[in-house]
Protein backbone atom coordinates (compact mmCIF):
# COMPACT_ATOMS: atom_id res chain seq x y z
CA UNK A 1 0.00 0.00 0.00
CA UNK A 2 1.01 3.19 -0.77
CA UNK A 3 0.31 6.75 1.26
CA UNK A 4 -0.97 9.70 -1.09
CA UNK A 5 -2.10 13.00 -0.57
CA UNK A 6 -5.05 14.37 -2.54
CA UNK A 7 -6.95 17.35 -2.82
CA UNK A 8 -10.45 17.53 -4.10
CA UNK A 9 -13.56 19.49 -4.01
CA UNK A 10 -16.93 19.15 -2.81
CA UNK A 11 -20.13 19.62 -4.19
CA UNK A 12 -20.95 22.79 -2.38
CA UNK A 13 -17.21 23.80 -3.39
CA UNK A 14 -15.39 23.49 -0.36
CA UNK A 15 -11.71 22.13 -0.93
CA UNK A 16 -10.95 19.27 0.65
CA UNK A 17 -7.03 17.83 1.84
CA UNK A 18 -6.27 14.68 3.30
CA UNK A 19 -3.80 11.38 3.53
CA UNK A 20 -4.98 7.71 1.83
CA UNK A 21 -3.58 4.73 1.74
CA UNK A 22 -4.41 2.99 -1.69
CA UNK A 23 -2.16 0.42 -4.01
CA UNK A 24 -2.33 3.10 -6.80
CA UNK A 25 -3.78 6.61 -8.26
CA UNK A 26 -6.53 5.02 -10.14
CA UNK A 27 -7.77 3.66 -6.85
CA UNK A 28 -7.57 6.79 -5.24
CA UNK A 29 -9.83 8.77 -7.62
CA UNK A 30 -11.95 5.83 -7.20
CA UNK A 31 -12.61 5.98 -3.61
CA UNK A 32 -13.12 10.05 -4.18
CA UNK A 33 -15.78 9.32 -6.96
CA UNK A 34 -17.67 6.89 -4.71
CA UNK A 35 -17.99 10.09 -2.25
CA UNK A 36 -18.80 12.62 -4.97
CA UNK A 37 -15.64 14.49 -4.68
CA UNK A 38 -13.96 15.99 -7.77
CA UNK A 39 -9.97 15.55 -7.91
CA UNK A 40 -8.00 18.61 -7.93
CA UNK A 41 -4.29 16.83 -6.98
CA UNK A 42 -3.31 13.85 -6.17
CA UNK A 43 0.36 13.05 -5.06
CA UNK A 44 2.08 10.17 -3.80
CA UNK A 45 3.09 10.77 0.15
CA UNK A 46 5.88 12.43 1.36
CA UNK A 47 7.28 9.93 3.61
CA UNK A 48 7.77 7.61 0.49
CA UNK A 49 8.93 10.33 -1.40
CA UNK A 50 11.38 11.41 1.13
CA UNK A 51 12.98 7.56 1.48
CA UNK A 52 13.83 8.21 -2.08
CA UNK A 53 14.96 11.06 -2.10
CA UNK A 54 17.27 10.03 0.82
CA UNK A 55 17.56 11.99 3.98
CA UNK A 56 17.24 15.34 5.00
CA UNK A 57 20.71 17.10 7.29
CA UNK A 58 19.66 19.62 10.07
CA UNK A 59 22.06 21.71 8.32
CA UNK A 60 19.72 21.76 5.54
CA UNK A 61 16.93 22.41 7.37
CA UNK A 62 18.72 25.57 9.14
CA UNK A 63 19.74 27.15 6.15
CA UNK A 64 16.12 27.02 4.72
CA UNK A 65 14.97 28.46 7.82
CA UNK A 66 16.74 31.51 7.74
CA UNK A 67 15.88 31.90 3.82
CA UNK A 68 12.80 31.24 4.58
CA UNK A 69 12.80 33.88 7.65
CA UNK A 70 14.55 36.50 5.58
CA UNK A 71 12.13 35.91 2.89
CA UNK A 72 9.17 36.89 4.69
CA UNK A 73 11.07 40.02 6.65
CA UNK A 74 11.26 41.29 2.94
CA UNK A 75 7.86 41.23 2.29
CA UNK A 76 7.60 37.97 -0.27
CA UNK A 77 4.22 36.41 -0.05
CA UNK A 78 4.61 32.83 1.62
CA UNK A 79 3.63 30.48 -1.30
CA UNK A 80 5.92 32.52 -3.63
CA UNK A 81 9.14 32.63 -1.06
CA UNK A 82 8.00 28.31 -0.39
CA UNK A 83 8.02 28.06 -4.41
CA UNK A 84 11.75 29.64 -4.78
CA UNK A 85 13.11 27.77 -1.69
CA UNK A 86 11.83 24.52 -3.16
CA UNK A 87 13.31 25.00 -6.46
CA UNK A 88 16.99 26.44 -4.73
CA UNK A 89 17.16 23.31 -2.34
CA UNK A 90 19.83 21.03 -3.25
CA UNK A 91 18.55 18.20 -1.13
CA UNK A 92 16.22 16.24 -2.81
CA UNK A 93 14.16 15.13 -0.31
CA UNK A 94 13.98 18.66 1.25
CA UNK A 95 12.90 19.89 -1.95
CA UNK A 96 10.38 17.28 -2.43
CA UNK A 97 8.77 18.20 0.79
CA UNK A 98 8.89 21.68 -0.02
CA UNK A 99 6.95 21.62 -3.07
CA UNK A 100 4.51 19.12 -1.39
CA UNK A 101 4.22 22.14 1.29
CA UNK A 102 3.73 24.69 -1.43
CA UNK A 103 0.48 22.54 -3.05
CA UNK A 104 -1.02 22.02 0.71
CA UNK A 105 -0.79 25.98 1.41
CA UNK A 106 -1.89 27.09 -2.16
CA UNK A 107 -4.83 24.42 -1.33
CA UNK A 108 -5.84 26.85 1.46
CA UNK A 109 -4.03 25.02 4.37
CA UNK A 110 -1.75 27.29 6.79
CA UNK A 111 2.15 26.79 6.70
CA UNK A 112 1.71 25.07 10.15
CA UNK A 113 -0.47 22.17 8.76
CA UNK A 114 1.59 22.12 5.34
CA UNK A 115 4.58 21.49 7.36
CA UNK A 116 3.13 19.06 9.99
CA UNK A 117 2.48 16.61 6.90
CA UNK A 118 5.77 16.21 6.36
CA UNK A 119 7.07 14.79 9.87
CA UNK A 120 10.31 13.39 7.68
CA UNK A 121 11.72 16.77 7.66
CA UNK A 122 9.66 18.86 9.61
CA UNK A 123 9.34 17.83 14.14
CA UNK A 124 6.74 18.50 16.10
CA UNK A 125 8.57 21.30 17.88
CA UNK A 126 9.24 23.02 14.45
CA UNK A 127 5.68 22.68 13.32
CA UNK A 128 3.81 24.17 16.60
CA UNK A 129 6.33 27.16 17.03
CA UNK A 130 5.47 28.41 13.01
CA UNK A 131 2.07 27.80 14.44
CA UNK A 132 2.68 30.00 16.86
CA UNK A 133 4.57 32.77 14.93
CA UNK A 134 1.45 32.67 12.23
CA UNK A 135 -1.00 33.40 14.84
CA UNK A 136 0.66 36.08 16.27
CA UNK A 137 1.95 37.29 12.93
CA UNK A 138 5.46 37.29 13.36
CA UNK A 139 6.66 34.41 11.47
CA UNK A 140 9.69 35.83 10.20
CA UNK A 141 10.47 36.43 13.69
CA UNK A 142 10.30 32.96 15.00
CA UNK A 143 11.09 31.62 12.36
CA UNK A 144 15.08 33.19 12.47
CA UNK A 145 14.67 31.79 16.38
CA UNK A 146 14.40 28.35 14.93
CA UNK A 147 17.25 28.58 12.99
CA UNK A 148 19.47 29.97 16.13
CA UNK A 149 18.24 27.61 18.30
CA UNK A 150 18.39 24.06 15.58
CA UNK A 151 21.97 25.45 14.89
CA UNK A 152 22.64 25.38 18.96
CA UNK A 153 20.83 22.08 19.32
CA UNK A 154 22.90 20.36 16.68
CA UNK A 155 26.33 22.34 17.37
CA UNK A 156 25.44 20.30 21.34
CA UNK A 157 24.83 16.87 19.39
CA UNK A 158 27.69 17.09 17.20
CA UNK A 159 29.54 17.56 20.82
CA UNK A 160 28.57 14.50 22.62
CA UNK A 161 28.95 12.41 19.14
CA UNK A 162 32.37 13.44 18.78
CA UNK A 163 32.64 12.49 22.43
CA UNK A 164 32.05 8.72 21.42
CA UNK A 165 33.93 8.81 18.61
CA UNK A 166 37.14 8.66 20.08
CA UNK A 167 37.30 5.88 22.27
CA UNK A 168 34.67 3.94 19.31
CA UNK A 169 37.63 4.44 17.38
CA UNK A 170 40.35 3.28 19.78
CA UNK A 171 38.51 0.08 20.33
CA UNK A 172 37.71 -0.71 16.83
CA UNK A 173 41.31 -0.67 15.99
CA UNK A 174 42.12 -2.71 19.36
CA UNK A 175 39.53 -5.11 18.19
CA UNK A 176 41.56 -5.69 14.74
CA UNK A 177 44.99 -5.75 16.25
CA UNK A 178 44.12 -8.68 18.63
CA UNK A 179 42.03 -10.40 15.57
CA UNK A 180 44.65 -9.81 13.21
CA UNK A 181 47.15 -11.07 15.54
CA UNK A 182 45.24 -14.28 16.88
CA UNK A 183 43.85 -15.48 13.68
CA UNK A 184 47.15 -14.93 11.30
CA UNK A 185 50.42 -14.21 13.95
CA UNK A 186 49.97 -16.43 16.89
CA UNK A 187 49.59 -19.26 14.74
CA UNK A 188 52.49 -18.83 13.32
CA UNK A 189 54.62 -18.75 16.42
CA UNK A 190 52.37 -21.85 17.41
CA UNK A 191 53.93 -23.62 14.28
CA UNK A 192 57.42 -22.97 15.32
CA UNK A 193 56.98 -23.84 18.90
CA UNK A 194 55.43 -27.07 17.63
CA UNK A 195 58.60 -28.30 15.77
CA UNK A 196 60.84 -27.07 18.62
CA UNK A 197 58.94 -29.00 20.43
CA UNK A 198 59.71 -26.74 23.69
CA UNK A 199 57.49 -26.90 26.84
CA UNK A 200 55.15 -23.70 26.62
CA UNK A 201 54.61 -20.88 29.74
CA UNK A 202 51.20 -20.31 31.07
CA UNK A 203 50.45 -16.69 29.16
CA UNK A 204 51.75 -18.78 25.67
CA UNK A 205 49.30 -21.30 26.13
CA UNK A 206 46.49 -19.24 26.93
CA UNK A 207 47.05 -17.15 23.70
CA UNK A 208 47.63 -20.15 21.54
CA UNK A 209 44.22 -21.28 23.53
CA UNK A 210 42.58 -18.42 22.22
CA UNK A 211 43.86 -18.21 18.64
CA UNK A 212 42.58 -21.45 18.36
CA UNK A 213 39.28 -20.79 19.75
CA UNK A 214 38.95 -17.99 17.61
CA UNK A 215 39.60 -19.80 14.21
CA UNK A 216 37.66 -22.86 15.02
CA UNK A 217 34.59 -20.90 16.39
CA UNK A 218 34.38 -17.94 14.75
CA UNK A 219 30.88 -18.40 13.45
CA UNK A 220 29.89 -18.66 17.28
CA UNK A 221 31.54 -15.78 18.14
CA UNK A 222 30.10 -13.87 15.36
CA UNK A 223 26.42 -15.11 16.01
CA UNK A 224 27.18 -14.16 19.88
CA UNK A 225 28.23 -10.48 18.63
CA UNK A 226 25.23 -10.60 16.95
CA UNK A 227 22.58 -11.72 18.70
CA UNK A 228 24.10 -9.46 21.50
CA UNK A 229 23.22 -6.20 19.11
CA UNK A 230 19.93 -7.51 18.31
CA UNK A 231 18.83 -8.46 21.70
CA UNK A 232 20.13 -4.61 23.10
CA UNK A 233 18.55 -3.01 20.21
CA UNK A 234 15.12 -5.06 20.84
CA UNK A 235 15.86 -4.18 25.05
CA UNK A 236 16.15 -0.45 23.83
CA UNK A 237 12.74 -0.38 21.66
CA UNK A 238 11.24 -1.82 24.65
CA UNK A 239 9.77 0.42 26.96
CA UNK A 240 10.93 -0.81 30.20
CA UNK A 241 13.97 -1.79 28.55
CA UNK A 242 14.94 1.73 27.10
CA UNK A 243 14.17 3.07 30.76
CA UNK A 244 16.53 0.90 32.36
CA UNK A 245 19.64 1.32 29.88
CA UNK A 246 19.08 5.37 29.79
CA UNK A 247 19.60 5.12 33.34
CA UNK A 248 22.24 2.93 33.90
CA UNK A 249 23.91 5.29 31.27
CA UNK A 250 23.21 8.64 33.47
CA UNK A 251 24.72 6.72 35.96
CA UNK A 252 28.14 5.92 34.37
CA UNK A 253 30.67 7.49 35.17
CA UNK A 254 32.06 10.66 33.35
CA UNK A 255 29.70 9.92 30.35
CA UNK A 256 26.63 10.20 32.66
CA UNK A 257 27.85 13.50 33.61
CA UNK A 258 28.44 14.22 29.49
CA UNK A 259 24.94 12.53 28.56
CA UNK A 260 22.98 14.74 31.72
CA UNK A 261 24.55 18.35 31.22
CA UNK A 262 23.89 17.63 27.52
CA UNK A 263 20.12 16.54 28.19
CA UNK A 264 19.60 19.40 30.71
CA UNK A 265 21.11 22.11 27.96
CA UNK A 266 18.73 20.39 25.22
CA UNK A 267 15.58 20.67 27.96
CA UNK A 268 15.78 24.03 29.09
CA UNK A 269 17.03 25.38 25.19
CA UNK A 270 13.79 23.33 23.78
CA UNK A 271 11.35 24.37 26.84
CA UNK A 272 12.49 28.38 26.52
CA UNK A 273 12.20 29.04 22.65
CA UNK A 274 9.31 27.17 22.96
CA UNK A 275 7.88 29.84 25.38
CA UNK A 276 9.46 32.55 24.11
CA UNK A 277 7.56 31.67 20.82
CA UNK A 278 4.01 31.59 22.44
CA UNK A 279 3.48 28.39 22.72
CA UNK A 280 1.77 27.21 26.01
CA UNK A 281 3.90 25.67 28.52
CA UNK A 282 1.74 22.86 28.41
CA UNK A 283 2.24 21.95 24.59
CA UNK A 284 6.03 22.99 25.28
CA UNK A 285 6.48 20.25 27.62
CA UNK A 286 5.02 17.30 25.59
CA UNK A 287 7.27 18.26 22.94
CA UNK A 288 10.52 18.58 24.85
CA UNK A 289 9.45 15.14 26.64
CA UNK A 290 9.73 13.64 23.18
CA UNK A 291 12.86 15.31 22.11
CA UNK A 292 14.67 14.78 25.00
CA UNK A 293 16.34 11.43 23.69
CA UNK A 294 16.17 9.39 27.53
CA UNK A 295 13.35 8.07 28.25
CA UNK A 296 14.58 8.66 32.39
CA UNK A 297 14.39 12.85 31.47
CA UNK A 298 11.18 11.74 29.44
CA UNK A 299 9.19 10.65 32.27
CA UNK A 300 10.49 13.78 34.39
CA UNK A 301 9.50 15.86 31.90
CA UNK A 302 5.73 14.42 31.47
CA UNK A 303 5.09 14.64 35.65
CA UNK A 304 6.07 18.03 35.78
CA UNK A 305 3.40 18.83 32.45
CA UNK A 306 0.85 16.50 34.92
CA UNK A 307 1.96 18.90 37.76
CA UNK A 308 1.32 22.18 35.86
CA UNK A 309 -2.18 20.85 34.36
CA UNK A 310 -2.88 20.46 38.44
CA UNK A 311 -2.24 23.62 39.67
CA UNK A 312 1.46 22.81 40.62
CA UNK A 313 4.92 24.11 39.63
CA UNK A 314 7.08 22.52 37.17
CA UNK A 315 10.31 22.40 39.91
CA UNK A 316 9.02 20.20 42.32
CA UNK A 317 8.23 16.88 40.05
CA UNK A 318 11.78 17.49 38.61
CA UNK A 319 13.40 18.20 41.84
CA UNK A 320 11.54 14.47 42.48
CA UNK A 321 13.23 12.75 39.25
CA UNK A 322 17.03 13.32 40.82
CA UNK A 323 17.88 13.88 37.39
CA UNK A 324 18.22 17.51 37.34
CA UNK A 325 21.00 19.47 39.13
CA UNK A 326 19.77 21.43 42.35
CA UNK A 327 20.89 24.73 40.47
CA UNK A 328 18.25 24.17 37.79
CA UNK A 329 15.48 23.73 40.21
CA UNK A 330 16.23 26.28 42.20
CA UNK A 331 16.69 28.78 38.38
CA UNK A 332 13.45 27.26 37.65
CA UNK A 333 11.97 27.87 40.42
CA UNK A 334 12.81 31.60 40.30
CA UNK A 335 11.73 32.01 36.91
CA UNK A 336 8.29 30.35 37.71
CA UNK A 337 7.79 32.91 40.49
CA UNK A 338 9.32 35.82 38.67
CA UNK A 339 7.19 35.05 35.72
CA UNK A 340 10.44 34.97 33.13
CA UNK A 341 10.78 31.23 32.99
CA UNK A 342 11.99 31.43 29.49
CA UNK A 343 14.36 34.11 30.06
CA UNK A 344 15.89 31.95 32.50
CA UNK A 345 15.67 28.76 30.49
CA UNK A 346 17.66 30.11 28.03
CA UNK A 347 20.03 30.79 30.77
CA UNK A 348 21.03 27.55 32.16
CA UNK A 349 20.70 26.49 28.71
CA UNK A 350 23.80 28.74 27.75
CA UNK A 351 25.54 28.19 31.01
CA UNK A 352 25.41 24.46 30.35
CA UNK A 353 26.07 24.61 27.00
CA UNK A 354 29.76 25.82 28.40
CA UNK A 355 29.20 22.82 30.88
CA UNK A 356 28.99 19.74 28.13
CA UNK A 357 32.88 21.33 26.45
CA UNK A 358 33.93 21.45 30.10
CA UNK A 359 32.59 17.43 30.51
CA UNK A 360 33.58 16.52 27.26
CA UNK A 361 37.07 17.42 27.35
CA UNK A 362 37.13 15.81 30.45
CA UNK A 363 35.83 12.59 28.96
CA UNK A 364 38.22 12.55 26.07
CA UNK A 365 41.44 13.57 28.54
CA UNK A 366 40.36 10.91 30.92
CA UNK A 367 39.80 8.02 27.85
CA UNK A 368 42.87 8.71 25.97
CA UNK A 369 45.91 6.98 28.70
CA UNK A 370 42.76 4.48 29.60
CA UNK A 371 42.63 3.26 25.98
CA UNK A 372 46.66 3.73 26.11
CA UNK A 373 46.89 1.25 28.49
CA UNK A 374 44.23 -0.74 27.14
CA UNK A 375 46.11 -1.13 24.08
CA UNK A 376 49.33 -2.07 25.50
CA UNK A 377 48.07 -4.30 27.95
CA UNK A 378 45.92 -6.52 25.67
CA UNK A 379 48.16 -6.33 22.67
CA UNK A 380 51.44 -6.04 24.19
CA UNK A 381 50.36 -8.63 26.35
CA UNK A 382 49.93 -10.93 23.92
CA UNK A 383 53.43 -9.99 22.06
CA UNK A 384 54.75 -10.87 24.88
CA UNK A 385 53.61 -14.21 25.64
CA UNK A 386 54.65 -15.30 22.18
CA UNK A 387 58.22 -14.40 23.10
CA UNK A 388 58.52 -16.19 26.49
CA UNK A 389 59.14 -19.35 24.78
CA UNK A 390 61.68 -17.75 22.56
CA UNK A 391 63.95 -16.53 25.35
CA UNK A 392 63.59 -20.00 26.95
CA UNK A 393 65.10 -21.02 23.78
CA UNK A 394 68.02 -18.30 23.33
CA UNK A 395 68.62 -19.92 27.16
CA UNK A 396 68.65 -22.75 26.69
CA UNK A 397 71.05 -23.13 23.62
CA UNK A 398 73.49 -19.99 25.64
CA UNK A 399 73.46 -22.89 28.17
Amino acid sequence: MTQFTYTARASNGDLTSATIEAPNRDEVIRRLKQQRLTVVKIDEGSAQKLKRSGAIKMRDIVIFTRQFSTMINAGLPLVQALDILAQQSENPALRDATRQVVSDVESGNTVADALRRQPTAFSDLYVNMVSAGEAGGILDTILMRLAVFMEKNDALVRKVKGAMIYPGVIMSVAAIAITVLLVFVIPTFESMFASANVPLPLPTRVVIGLSRGMKTYWWAISLALGGTVVLIRNCYRASNGKLTIDRLLLKAPVLGDVLRKSSVSRFTRTLGTLMSSGVSILDGLEITAKTSGNRVIQDAIMESRSSIAGGETIAAPLEKSRVFPPMVISMIAVGERTGGLDEMLTKIADFYDEEVDAAVSGLLSLMEPVMIVFLGVVVGGMVIAMYLPIFDMVNAAGA
